[in-house]
């Protein structure tokens, strides 16, 4: 894969009730997506609670999932925290398993460093790993981050490391900032903040979507995707599958998707989160659950 392209979810991190990650869940509910017709999967990104995980878990969470029969090609996790060794050490275990790429995110907390100082991070990041086969999602979300990943500085990126550097998630919600990238950064395969600006984002040359609520509506989200790039009429998939997100995302889409997946699968361990974040609840689930009727019959039992 030189460039990804197509609806990659963010997949949560199903949790046991002493915190640990709940393997049988998680596994079971990455193939789940996969099968619901998501292109790729990002483990560790914010949905899946990844700043809350520590490294030794991430490794061996993404092993459980190729260890289960998911092709490492289908795989992109997120790998990037504040200390560069250890950015340098998660991005080096998914390549070395044979992931299809790493989203990252910028150094944060030192947020005056400006974009000089993000080029080093990661073309520090990119020397160390030192393998060819490495493929970077730069991952913008200064919302969180208190750091933006510009325009300008993809565009450097990119032609310094033109194999490397391929693809930018943009989670900030800006369209204008998005197509700033798209027009400053050609090469880069660019995806905009959910599916919300799929189908804009398609027709202004962007590459797909790296979403939450993928966890829940990939079938949709797919087709939405499928047949906006045939060039088909897509109106009223693209307002339904709109209408599906925005009940998602103003619950708060961490806990209003694991509280419907608890509902639907009656196993209580989906309302789990991991500190600071608080636990969803089956009341919250089923009260989505209604607000999305028919939209949701699709959601089972992994």
């Amino acid at each position: 894969m030189t460039h990804p392209q197509g609806t990659i979810a963010q997949i949560l991190t199903p949790f046991e009730n002493d915190g640990r990650i709940a393997r049988d869940l998680w596994i079971s509910h990455a193939k789940w997506v996969l099968g619901q017709g998501a292109h790729f999967l990002s483990p560790f990104g914010t949905t899946g609670e990844a700043l809350s995980l520590s490294l030794q878990e991430r490794m061996q969470a993404l092993e459980w999932l190729i260890e289960a029969g998911i092709a490492p090609s289908r795989l992109m996790p997120g790998t990037g925290v504040t200390a560069l060794p250890e950015t340098v050490e998660l991005s080096a275990h998914a390549v070395g398993l044979g992931c299809a790429g790493v989203m990252v995110l910028p150094s944060f907390f030192y947020t005056a460093v400006g974009d000089n100082g993000q080029a080093r991070y990661y073309s520090e990041l990119i020397q160390r790993v030192a393998n060819p086969a490495m493929k970077v999602i730069l991952y913008h979300i200064p919302q969180n981050s208190g750091v933006p990943v510009s325009p300008a500085s993809t565009a450097r990126l990119n032609e310094a490391f033109p194999d490397t550097v391929v693809a930018y998630k943009d989670s900030a919600g800006d369209w204008n900032n998005t197509a700033a990238v798209i027009a400053a950064a050609p090469r880069v395969a660019v995806f905009p903040s959910s599916e919300a600006q799929l189908t804009k984002g398609l027709a202004s040359g962007a590459a797909g979507c790296i979403s939450a609520t993928v966890n829940l509506n990939a079938a949709a989200i797919r087709a939405l995707y499928d047949h906006a790039m045939a060039g088909d009429d897509v109106a009223e998939a693209d307002a339904a599958v709109k209408a599906f997100r925005k009940i998602i995302q103003d619950a708060g889409l961490i806990p209003a998707m694991k509280a419907v997946l608890a509902v639907r699968s009656d196993d209580s361990r989906w309302l789990n989160l991991r500190a600071p974040h608080e636990n969803a609840t089956f009341e919250s689930g089923e009260t989505l659950l209604a607000a999305l009727g028919s939209s949701a019959d699709h959601i089972g039992p992994s």
